[in-house]
């Protein structure tokens, strides 16, 4: 097993993300610069949180384009475990590897804060070590958080199982973004990529203030 770190041009999570691979599980890792477009030699994928081209256009836009994207749609294509987090999951949204948008939060404001997240469905790569309904500390820090989506695009989402995350009424506000249905990370179709805005690299050791994140990184690279 051989873990890829996506690093554009102002990712700052990048990091974080690594250390957890390396140094929380003891897996093989690697930071990937955007300008790559091989990735044969990895089995699963993250991009981290960051603000990548300074979040010009809007959150995501411009990283969609960056060469080693091509290569992320074709490893997902082929069923390689992939998971964007924060500005990571924008990036998988704006280049369709998830469908729907991340706008402002609904407040408008920067969020940077711990918040509540359930665990909707424990049937997916990356929540099988958790159980349904699990309630997980875990930090968020966006400001285009706000998941959106068409009422046929919530309904596919719904039926096909595929909304995992979603904030929990215990957050001092219930839903700190306004995102629809509090939705807080949802995978694709084919069950293989994970888009959450909350950030469980820093939510992976208790010295952090929790570690129910881990279990999210130890589920996708199949960690006992």
């Amino acid at each position: 097993m051989r873990v890829a770190v996506i690093v554009f041009p102002g990712s700052n999570c990048d990091h974080d993300a690594y250390y957890v691979i390396k140094q929380v599980l003891g897996v093989s890792v690697d930071f990937i610069w955007h300008t790559e477009n091989d990735l044969s030699k990895y089995a699963a994928i993250i991009l981290p949180g960051g603000f990548s081209y300074g979040d010009y256009l809007r959150a995501g836009a411009i990283a969609r384009f960056s060469p080693v994207m091509d290569a992320i749609i074709q490893s997902a294509k082929k069923g390689k475990t992939i998971i964007g987090i924060c500005n990571g999951f924008q990036i998988l949204v704006e280049s369709g590897l998830l469908p729907g948008a991340l706008i402002t939060n609904q407040g408008i404001k920067f969020l940077s804060r711990d918040v509540m997240v359930k665990v909707e469905s424990n049937s997916s790569i990356f929540t099988r070590k958790y159980s349904k309904g699990d309630v997980l500390r875990i930090p968020i820090a966006h400001k285009q958080g706000n998941y959106v989506a068409s009422p046929k695009i919530l309904k596919k989402l719904e039926d096909n199982n595929q909304i995992v995350f979603t904030y929990h009424p215990e957050n001092e506000d219930g839903n700190p973004n306004g995102s629809v249905q509090s939705i807080a990370g949802i995978i694709n179709e084919k069950g293989n990529v994970l888009g959450m805005m909350p950030h469980p690299e820093r939510a992976a050791e208790s010295i952090l203030g929790s570690s129910d994140g881990v279990k999210i990184f130890e589920s996708m690279l199949g960690i006992s």
